[in-house]
């Protein structure tokens, strides 16, 4: 089977069989192109070197975008759609096998995790290794703490932030803070954060005033 139809079933939503001879062969090329990236050194003619690395692996990637090494994923990193400014700490796990779209302004903890793949309940089609997939949606300004997990078909809205070790089973809205397993909103983000910080401390003015 041609790679395009491959991909089109990948992103349908539908049950497929991902074990195609081309599809891991291809996929090794990728895994390739990945683990090239996380042994490229920090100098300054290496951090050059990632920065073009990410705009030829990803589908899309904005400016002033960077994931520490090492990060992993499956497909390279060929279905995500990366904003401006989006950042992340070690061990970044992209599991892209349909679109990860991830907004400007993002920060990543190390260790956090955004899947895509799902396989059936069904023990018969689970031993054949068959999947489908869901897309992950992740707003503007949003901050994903340490060791969180962002499970297939979700949505996170802009400004929001998501605890460390939180499971996003289901859709989280804008401007909340949220944690926990099942993740859920503890409150929301209001005014007042735009003067306190760390439990009721005073954000200085100079700094209210230059960032305003």
């Amino acid at each position: 089977m041609a790679l395009d139809e491959i991909f089109e079933k990948m992103h349908s939503g539908k049950i497929y069989d991902p074990n195609d001879e081309e599809l891991m062969e291809y996929q090794e090329t990728l895994i390739e192109r990945v683990n090239q990236y996380n042994q490229t050194p920090a100098t300054p003619e290496g951090l050059k070197k990632r920065e073009e690395m990410l705009k030829e692996m990803f589908a899309e990637i904005g400016e002033g975008s960077y994931i520490e090494p090492p990060f992993h994923s499956n497909l390279g990193g060929r279905h995500v759609h990366a904003g401006k400014r989006f950042y992340s700490n070690f061990n970044l796990t992209l599991v892209d096998d349909t679109h990860i779209f991830i907004g400007d302004n993002v920060l990543i903890a190390p260790n956090v995790t955004i899947a895509t793949a799902c396989h059936p309940t069904s023990p018969t089609l689970r031993r054949e290794a068959l999947q489908y997939n869901l897309p992950v949606f992740i707003g503007n300004n949003v901050w994903i703490g340490s060791g969180a997990l962002i499970m297939p078909g979700t949505k996170i809205g802009d400004n929001s932030i998501i605890g460390a070790g939180s499971v996003v089973t289901h859709d989280i809205p804008e401007n909340v803070i949220a944690a926990g397993n099942p993740c859920r909103i503890l409150r929301e983000i209001t005014e007042e954060d735009e003067k306190f910080y760390n439990h009721g401390v005073p954000i200085p003015e100079e700094m209210l005033e230059k960032y305003k």
